[in-house]
């Protein structure tokens, strides 16, 4: 069994496409269903299943496609020790993170590591809240940033370095834009642009609606900051965002107002994988962090309970 049977594997059970799967990995189709036939002949089993144009892992071939990530996340970090250990300023950083956090936070704290490690890389990975734990938990990513911050879980650890105000967004036309602040029953008539399931604003800004004493019309709903952003700009309706989500240029955007009542806000935690030596560049950057948060005001800890 070859390195390059596992890499091709696992790249086609990800893409769930021979040919998607060539394109990512330059190379030639035939070539890749080669190396699968091989694999499959070599362990005795089938590892896919034709699902009209895609394939799809059996049972057999997800029970190997969870150890094979497991090889190839333990060779990839056994490469970066060995960098590491040779030159530490050279390392490579997995970051994961929502894409709430895309537009000012991260461009922000990555810019001022870079000013006193030049050398170090950086490898984003951006998500929803679940697949950013799962990236945790399988080793895909290093450090994830995570909102909100999960007080308690059995396979992750980390630090809570944030909390933040969630901001009412209204079209600039809107009888309300000129207010200082607003209570939130106050848009209980509107209709609301919210977050599609599974990001982790929509479940916060829902809560707070219920919390004021209705439950929000949802007109609209987005996947993106962006989106969200330019949809109430436009007048499709109102909606909540954080304030780093609202740092924008252009000629269309909201206006952001207070919420008095209630106070909606979330929480932002920096989490690894619990008794697993971190990287050391990812170490630093870690320690980097931390400081970068006290420092400058906004940190907030609270050590993870469970799982370390």
């Amino acid at each position: 069994m070859e390195l390059r049977q596992l890499y091709y594997f696992v790249k086609v059970a990800k893409k769930e496409h021979v040919t998607q799967a060539a394109e990512e990995l330059h190379v030639a189709q035939s070539a890749v269903s080669r190396q699968i036939h091989q694999l499959e002949e070599e362990l005795g089993a089938k590892l896919f299943l034709q699902k009209g144009r895609n394939l799809q892992l059996t049972p057999v071939g997800q029970l190997f496609m969870r150890r094979a990530e497991a090889i190839l996340a333990d060779l990839e970090r056994a490469i970066m020790e060995v960098h590491e250990f040779l030159d530490p300023e050279k390392g490579e950083i997995r970051l994961g993170f929502p894409h709430s956090l895309g537009i000012s936070l991260i461009p922000n704290v990555v810019s001022a590591f870079r000013k006193l490690h030049p050398n170090v890389k950086f490898r984003f990975k951006q998500g929803m809240y679940p697949s950013l734990i799962k990236d945790v938990m399988r080793g895909e990513v290093d450090l994830a940033f995570v909102s909100p911050f999960p007080e308690e879980h059995d396979h992750i650890t980390g630090e809570k370095v944030l909390t933040e105000e969630l901001f009412a967004i209204l079209p600039p036309n809107h009888p309300l834009a000129g207010v200082d602040a607003i209570d939130l029953i106050q848009l209980k008539d509107e209709t609301f642009v919210m977050f599609s399931p599974g990001y982790s604003l929509r479940p916060i800004v829902w809560d707070a609606c219920l919390e004021a004493g209705f439950t929000p019309n949802i007109g609209f709903e987005g996947e993106e900051t962006d989106t969200i952003r330019g949809l109430v700009a436009a007048g499709m309706g109102v909606s909540l965002l954080p304030e780093m989500a609202l740092y924008a240029t252009g000629p269309l955007q909201p206006v952001k107002v207070a919420v008095r009542s209630p106070r909606v806000m979330r929480t932002i935690g920096l989490i690894h994988r619990p008794n697993e030596k971190l990287p050391l560049v990812a170490k630093v950057f870690q320690k980097f962090l931390l400081e970068f948060f006290e420092c400058s005001g906004k940190g907030n800890e609270g050590k993870l309970r469970g799982g370390g």
